[in-house]
């Protein structure tokens, strides 16, 4: 008996635009899912929860041909009619569904990676970060996507990292509704190896010589020590590291030694010593 009470229930239910404007351009600044406010016997209640009925409802949008919105409750009668006779749909929350009607555009931006990788000890990554697609489509009003010059991703979060892998991440969602993004995720690979150390031994480029002096370096090689992947020990040699020394600070600062300074170094080597960070030097005249 009490299932064949009358009550009031909520079903979700999404929304199928029709009689759109033909002349105007728009997007939805809501999501398409609403609430109905049915009323209905007990076990239209009970199936409710089981499945949400009616799957859809149509909206007719030929409001928008004079003005940005549309208001359900002068739209009730047609959606009773594709609920069916044994269900009513008191209300629609929300009731009223607003559109952007902005010129729109589309931009392609790159992808950024946001994360926190934690590697075991020894391990690091051995070369670039590749994302697949490293680009995403971003559509909305010029004036939003003027701001926009990256799309970051949700943050990766790994531990205890010690080989190579592939994972998939969500792209982070738009804090703007007249803002869209397509693709929604990104392919993240990881290219993950086991360092060790390696000391190679670097000549010394002079810079800013201007007057063309002769000038001796004391000692005229320095000793670079870093770490390096296993796969890449015997590539990466001397010839990938460039070391300097600025003629200005003696001309300029009198400092009676030169800094080394690297100024060429590989991106996924993990600079550890350079030995010495200071050199003697003869200006012969």
């Amino acid at each position: 008996m009490a299932l064949n009470n009358k009550y009031i229930y909520t079903a979700k239910t999404v929304l199928v635009f029709k009689n759109t404007p033909t002349k105007r351009a728009f997007y939805p600044l809501q999501s398409d899912t609403v609430d109905l406010q049915v009323e209905g016997t007990g076990w239209q209640l009970l199936f409710s929860r089981l499945r949400i009925k009616p799957p859809s409802i149509s909206v007719n949008l030929s409001q928008l041909n004079t003005k940005d919105f549309v208001v359900f409750s002068d739209q009730l009668y047609n959606v009773n009619k594709q609920v069916g006779s044994t269900q009513k749909v008191i209300s629609v929350k929300p009731d009223t569904l607003y559109f952007d009607f902005t010129k729109r555009i589309v931009k392609k931006v790159p992808i950024m990676l946001v994360s926190k990788l934690e590697f075991f000890k020894q391990y690091g990554l051995a070369s670039e970060v590749i994302l697949s697609p490293k680009n995403v489509r971003v559509a909305g009003p010029m004036e939003e996507l003027n701001k926009i010059t990256f799309w970051p991703t949700d943050t990766l979060k790994i531990s205890n990292i010690q080989s190579s892998s592939t994972v998939r991440i969500g792209l982070q969602h738009s804090i703007h509704k007249n803002v869209s993004i397509y693709p929604s995720s990104t392919e993240v690979k990881l290219s993950v190896d086991e360092f060790t150390e390696k000391t190679v031994e670097v000549p010394l480029k002079i810079v800013n010589n201007r007057n063309y002096n002769s000038i001796k370096l004391y000692p005229k090689k320095i000793k670079v020590t870093f770490l390096v992947a296993l796969g890449s020990y015997a590539q990466v040699d001397a010839n990938f590291i460039t070391a300097t020394v600025d003629v200005d600070e003696w001309k300029n600062l009198n400092h009676h030694q030169l800094a080394v300074k690297i100024t060429e170094f590989p991106d996924y080597c993990k600079l550890i010593n350079v030995n010495p960070s200071k050199v003697d030097f003869v200006v012969e005249k």
